[in-house]
């Protein structure tokens, strides 16, 4: 199996980020994402190009200002911890993160087309669900998913999967533009796992000939590419929630999330991802 699609933590850090997936090191087209980590009174400007960006506080919580507009984001005490607000960054722009006692912050990207004003997303408004039962019972934060919030192209949502479950699972796919049926959508996991020394397990497998194809041991601040393929189970280690923020985007004209489940596997829970 190729670890290429695992990306461990600070394979990628540089002086301005902790985490850095653009799309050329994906080797795809659209989702990125980034992880600032910014000590107390710390502040990070970035140029969005030609990407649309969610800035979502992982841990703490900061201001963001682009142009005339400046949002507070109240963040949290870690992502274990609850629904965070976030802020929305349109393309060609210039945005500055500050942050006063100090953080982490996700900045969530996808190459889109259209530029859509700067706004601010409450965490009371953010859709929570339980999605599956028993030991695949886990936790859905909706917060840029495609029916939640309104971007061009990017999808984002995060999950708790509590130690010891399953998620992301059935094992399904998106790597085909099939009207109705499935979308064609680049995945990026990224995954916190609560207490010292929590681990968990990524799958990744192909779908097709030569496809992707992982099994990753995955901590805190480690990374895994899903660029096509079938993918999961996550796996929490037992006693050790797992988080994990997902990121997605694609070339379809329409902004939709829609799978296909592999049939091998689609008998044997209640629910998805």
């Amino acid at each position: 199996m190729s670890n290429e699609l695992y990306v461990p933590k600070g394979a990628t850090a540089d002086a301005n980020y902790a985490l850095d997936i653009a799309p050329k090191l994906a080797g795809w087209t659209h989702s990125s994402l980034r992880i600032v980590e910014l000590e107390a009174g710390g502040t990070h400007t970035f140029t969005t190009g030609d990407s649309e960006w969610i800035v979502l506080p992982l841990q703490g919580g900061c201001s963001v200002h682009v142009a005339d507009v400046e949002f507070e984001l109240l963040g949290r005490d870690s992502v274990f911890a609850g629904v965070s607000d976030f802020a929305y960054v349109p393309r060609d722009a210039q945005a500055q993160i500050t942050s006063g006692a100090g953080g982490r912050f996700a900045l969530a990207g996808a190459k889109c087309e259209r530029r859509l004003p700067a706004r601010y997303g409450p965490a009371p408004e953010v859709p929570v669900e339980q999605r599956g039962s028993g030991t695949c019972t886990r936790h859905v934060r909706n917060f840029a998913s495609a029916d939640a919030f309104e971007c061009d192209k990017l999808i984002a949502v995060e999950v708790i999967t509590p130690g010891g479950n399953w998620s992301s699972y059935p094992p399904h796919k998106h790597d085909e533009h099939r009207p109705g049926e499935e979308s064609e959508l680049e995945e990026i996991y990224y995954f916190e796992i609560d207490g010292p020394n929590g681990f968990g397990y990524q799958r990744v497998f192909p779908s097709r000939e030569g496809g992707a194809d992982v099994l990753a041991e995955v901590r805190t601040g480690d990374t895994v590419l899903v660029p096509d393929g079938w993918h999961g189970p996550s796996i929490a280690q037992p006693g050790h929630d797992m988080y994990y923020l997902n990121v997605m985007a694609g070339p379809g004209q329409t902004r939709e999330w829609r799978i296909c489940f592999h049939p091998d596997h689609v008998e044997s829970t209640g629910g998805y991802r």
